[in-house]
């Protein structure tokens, strides 16, 4: 009996440390070759070429009902970053990804949202309109397709986080905070290198 009540309330421990941490900033596992950025909060995790594990079967509808597949983006960089709304520091780097993405479009480097846990598409389609979003997103309510990411690359449970996929379509980087302009260039320099090589 008494172990039953211990269960329960590391259950709701948990629980409220989930909720507690969602639109917060996380922190990197550990045994990952995590580097903290000077100056800021970001966690950043990047992974050589044999250590990337393959992203698969993320796909939908985008807020405007379009279809996406990210493995119609192979042969590309990819940045997809997870964000909501109503989450404050979503709304603080999205110029930081909006100046990123219009910079490096013509290196290859693609950027796709997942709109999570949002309650409508309205919400999300106005901050997409507000912070002039050049790139599309899928909605993702329920955060389903976030589930489908390789086990361990994100807390689901926390916002805003960014993975960086290679032109292969695996987990290169990750970051589980905001990112700053400076550090998303950081990411993404090696991997458009590697693509040029390529």
């Amino acid at each position: 009996m008494n172990t039953r009540h211990l269960a329960s309330g590391s259950a709701a421990a948990l629980a409220a440390a989930l909720f507690l941490s969602a639109c917060g900033t996380g922190t990197g596992s550990s045994g990952d070759d995590t580097s903290k950025s000077g100056g800021g909060n970001e966690v950043i995790s990047s992974y050589a070429p044999g250590e990337r594990e393959q992203v698969h079967g993320i796909s939908g509808k985008t807020l405007d009902g379009k279809p996406l597949d990210l493995a119609d983006y192979k042969g590309h960089v990819v940045v997809v970053n997870l964000w909501g709304s109503n989450c404050g520091p979503c709304r603080g780097e999205a110029p930081n990804l909006v100046k990123v993405a219009k910079e490096t479009e013509a290196e290859g480097v693609r950027f796709v949202g997942i709109n999570t846990r949002d309650p409508s598409r309205e919400a999300a389609i106005r901050f997409e309109e507000e912070y002039g979003v050049p790139y599309p997103s899928l909605y993702d309510q329920m955060g389903r397709i976030v589930l489908k990411l390789p086990r361990g690359s994100v807390n689901p449970q926390a916002i805003p986080s960014t993975i960086v996929l290679d032109p292969d379509g695996r987990l290169a980087a990750r970051a589980l905070a905001p990112l700053s302009e400076r550090d998303l260039r950081r990411v993404l320099r090696p991997l458009i290198a590697e693509n040029k090589r390529a």
